[in-house]
């Protein structure tokens, strides 16, 4: 069977849709508005023998004879084809093609790649989008780059023919979070930089009504016509349009090999349906345009392009006739988001958009759900966020609806002065106010409270090795790191570092005042402002001797050091000396090879950055008051939403972390700030004269371990100068040792990239501890936990130096909750401490939406040499630190993430 031709039409110029002949040359007839093209099917070829003034379904198979223009459906069928003509004309297009479903549609798009293609993409995709190219990069050797395409120029570095770069994949507006895209400014510098490459867009969300992007510069344009195209969710369909001769003869051959070409019945019923396209999104969008005022009036965040102050609206404005039908917006809770949906009656829980029905749904986990939670956080989508898909019915009746069920949710509350959304704290509130009677904008950086984590790392493949540059595989777990910088009027800087024992039952506190530091051996700003920061030594030595008792505990000398070290040198580079107080603590062990130090280096850094304004948290997510609880968040309590940090952000925080490190190490190698900087799963390779550094390992997706921390003390140099003994006294043997690991980090990097084979990755975790023996860095205590573990079923490693320390246990998805139980009760029986966590979550974190401004209140003087905390106090009168300092380890991380609505890297 041949394909049948697609169908193309002319046009009388650029954005000229086509209009009948005149029917006399002096009353020549204006060109047709588009709900007349929409209700007008006409195909010039295809007349109806009978006169049919509806298209008739000719519902074969096949058809007779063997020199007909259609021969067997899957090639041509005529009811298709009038759908394909009347497709193209509404769609400013040449071709048009009709298939199954719009992911169909980008299935086809897709297969016009081959292996070692690489994809330039949005970073807010529709789930299934997200889904097919993650298969495809594990699948078919394609890379795929996820960009923030609202900004063209981010995509420039890659627009280079060594790039490889095939494909640029567009949604404008995104969805869920409504992004405006730049079609036209984007096509421009692909055509210009990549003339190869093609330009396809997802033009769902708009609908040739609202926008047409072949009219803008894209190659390719598809749609999932089971939306607004069809219009009463009747149907799966998809379509496809270009201009191209050439692309259109690919698209034609792939459809009729694969057979995915839409159904004769199924081309009846979206051909009814385009007719009354205009009509329905012309009062679809009205009535959007009214929900989305309403929402953005109580102060709900809302996305919605046709709000004024909605990112790139003269962007949308200039490709676009309309807003579309489509909204969002957040509560700020993830619980009474999910109350509101589930209290609406016209709303209609569903996936799925374009309907004549209204529908409501959360993407994080309905439509998203598909999108690792890591990953959803990286890309900046809340978790509380509910999208609203407005239908044909009475713009009152669907706000009252909507009104009824903000209500019953706890969202807005009635007032005298009307409605009004309910205050996160009183507080919040009272200082608002305070701060406009006063006359007072944006409070300064460092008269804020902030609060920070960062997370540990754990060592996945490649210990030791990693020394004679074969790569090393490192990932950050969920046991973090978590510090609150809190402003102090009385001209002192403090620390409160909890997990350091000096015999204290809160741990180590110690304070200067500012003006007895030593500012005279600062450095002066040497190192260049996107490079490597120099650690100048003397300065260190200025700080042991002038600031630093000598008695001091070893571990609180290094951590106060690298305090007052980027304290100071910031302090310089900015001109300011504020006061306050830094005080940390984790969930994971210290001192067990977990990257504590790092995580900790990174939080330190991250506050000052912040305290002195030289990093600044995204505007929609500026600080304002915490709700503050000494109980552990109940379900029924705020599961605040997550934000992305700019890459920039983290780039630069990681500046400072990798300083504190080099304070704390001497030579680190940088793998454990970027860990905790950038979170998921790295690849680090010692750069040894041929190449080096850090690969993020993609498609990683979380997994879950058993950490164990066997108490033993290890001393790491002594370690690593062992197998650098052994080396030397048979270079052959541990040679061989050495590449059966770099064979082993290279097998288990693929499996991660998967994202799935936890039978294989067991298996390389056994082999790649085998090879760690062979090196002598083993311990008997690690033996027994892999003895314990192995009854259970369970793969077991050494992580970090060995010779004591931690061991690692993947566990399964068939690792039962019983087993668990019993298996980390086995653990504490011997005295170990097993750690229940997930690996390759989010880096670096900023409480953004919550983080307390403070007024100044200078705290009673000191009668030793510690550190009083400056506090601001919550609604129970509770200070934010006092509780932080005082909840226990299994309950500090639920609590503290939910104080707000945290931003990560």
């Amino acid at each position: 069977m041949t394909p049948k031709a697609a169908c193309q039409i002319g046009t009388t110029g650029l954005g000229d849709l086509p209009t009948p002949e005149p029917d006399s040359p002096y009353r020549p007839r204006r060109p047709y508005r588009f709900s007349t093209l929409c209700a007008t099917v006409e195909n010039p070829r295809l007349k109806d023998q009978y006169g049919s003034s509806s298209v008739p379904i000719y519902q074969t198979a096949t058809f007779k004879g063997v020199s007909g223009e259609y021969d067997y459906s899957r090639s041509g069928n005529p009811t298709r084809s009038h759908l394909e003509h009347h497709l193209a004309k509404i769609s400013s297009a040449a071709h048009a093609f009709a298939v199954s479903s719009g992911m169909a549609a980008l299935d086809i798009i897709l297969r016009l790649l081959k292996p070692s293609d690489a994809v330039i993409a949005g970073d807010d995709l529709y789930g299934g989008t997200n889904r097919l190219l993650s298969y495809l990069r594990t699948h078919a050797g394609i890379t795929v780059h996820h960009m923030d395409t609202t900004n063209p120029e981010t995509l420039i570095p890659l627009l280079k023919p060594e790039n490889n770069i095939t494909m640029v994949l567009l949604e404008s507006p995104t969805n869920p979070l409504l992004k405006i895209v730049d079609i036209a400014s984007i096509a421009k510098e692909v055509k210009e930089r990549v003339p190869n490459a093609i330009v396809v867009v997802d033009n769902t969300m708009m609908s040739p009504f609202l926008q047409r992007p072949l009219e803008h510069g894209a190659d390719i344009v598809y749609d999932s016509a089971t939306k607004y195209l069809s219009g009463h969710h009747d149907l799966m369909a998809g379509v496809i349009t270009c201009n191209s001769d050439d692309i259109a003869k690919q698209i034609a051959f792939l459809i009729n090999a694969t057979g995915n070409a839409l159904t004769p019945f199924d081309s009846f019923l979206l051909l009814r349906g385009t007719k009354t396209l205009a009509l329905r999104l012309t009062q679809q969008s009205s009535t959007s345009m009214q929900v989305a005022r309403y929402l953005h009036s109580l102060g709900f965040p809302t996305f919605y392009p046709g709000l004024p102050d909605h990112p790139n609206k003269d962007i949308h404005e200039r490709i676009s006739s309309g807003y579309g039908a489509v909204l969002s917006f957040t509560t700020g809770s993830k619980d009474i988001s999910e109350r509101v949906v589930a209290g609406t009656r016209l709303w209609s829980v569903s996936v799925s958009f374009g309907c004549v029905n209204s529908l409501i749904s959360m993407p994080c986990v309905m439509s998203h759900a598909s999108i690792p939670a890591a990953t959803r956080a990286a890309r900046g989508l809340p978790e509380d966020l509910i999208r609203l898909c407005v239908g044909i019915e009475d713009p009152a009746d669907l706000l009252d609806d909507l009104e009824r069920a903000l209500i019953d949710a706890g969202a807005i509350r009635r007032t005298a002065s009307g409605l009004v959304r309910v205050q996160t704290t009183i507080g919040e509130a009272v200082q608002k106010l305070a701060r406009r009677e006063a006359g007072v904008g944006e409070i300064p950086p460092h008269e804020k409270q902030w609060v920070v984590s960062a997370p540990g790392k754990v060592i996945l493949f490649g210990e030791h090795a990693v020394v004679y540059g074969i790569p090393a595989l490192a990932a950050s777990l969920s046991l973090r790191c978590y510090a609150v910088s809190t402003p102090r009027s009385d001209a002192v800087v403090a620390v409160h570092f909890l997990d350091i024992d000096v015999g204290q039952p809160d741990g180590f506190k110690y304070q200067w005042k500012v003006a007895d530091l030593p500012w005279d051996a600062v450095p002066s700003q040497s190192s260049p402002d996107d490079g490597e920061l120099a650690l100048d030594l003397q300065f260190v030595e200025q700080l042991i001797s002038h600031s630093l008792p000598a008695d001091l505990d070893a571990h609180a000398r290094q951590a106060s050091l690298a305090f007052l070290y980027l304290y100071m040198t910031l302090a310089v580079r900015t001109g300011q000396r504020p006061g306050l107080t830094l005080t940390a603590r984790a969930t994971l062990p210290v001192g067990a090879g977990l990257g504590s130090s790092a995580s900790f280096s990174v939080c330190a850094a991250t506050a000052l950055l912040l305290v002195f304004g030289r990093i600044h948290i995204p505007s929609q997510s500026s600080p304002s008051s915490p709700t503050l609880s000494t109980d552990s968040p109940s379900s029924s309590e705020q599961a605040p939403p997550t934000l992305k940090l700019p890459d920039t952000l983290a780039q630069y925080t990681n500046r400072y972390a990798f300083l504190s490190e080099k304070i704390l190490h001497g030579k680190p190698s940088g793998v454990d700030n970027s860990v905790a900087v950038f979170g998921g799963a790295l690849q680090y390779t010692k750069d040894l004269g041929q190449g080096g550094g850090l690969e993020a390992i993609e498609g990683f997706r979380a997994l879950r371990f058993l950490l164990t921390d066997t108490r033993v003390p290890r001393n790491t140099r002594s370690l690593v100068a062992g197998v650098a003994e052994r080396l030397a006294d048979d270079p052959a043997g541990v040679g061989q040792v050495l590449e059966q690991i770099r064979e082993i980090v290279g097998r288990a990097r693929r499996v991660l990239e998967k994202g799935d084979g936890n039978a294989e990755l067991a298996a390389h975790i056994d082999e790649n501890h085998q090879r760690l023996v062979d090196l002598g860095v083993s311990h008997s205590s690690l033996e027994d936990v892999r003895n314990i573990t192995r009854a259970y079923g369970l793969a077991t490693k050494l992580t970090g130096a060995g010779g004591g320390g931690c061991a690692v246990s993947l566990l399964p998805d068939s690792c039962s909750e019983a087993s668990l139980e019993a298996l980390v009760a086995g653990l504490r029986d011997k005295g170990y401490v097993p750690y229940l966590t997930q690996v390759g979550g989010p880096g670096l974190g900023i409480l953004a939406s919550r983080a307390t401004s403070m007024l100044p209140i200078t705290p009673p003087e000191l009668s030793t040499p510690s550190a009083e905390s400056h506090n601001t106090l919550d609604e129970d009168g509770n200070a934010l630190v006092t509780v932080f300092t005082q909840k226990s380890k299994t309950e500090l991380s639920s609590w503290i993430d939910n104080l707000g609505g945290w931003a990560y890297a």
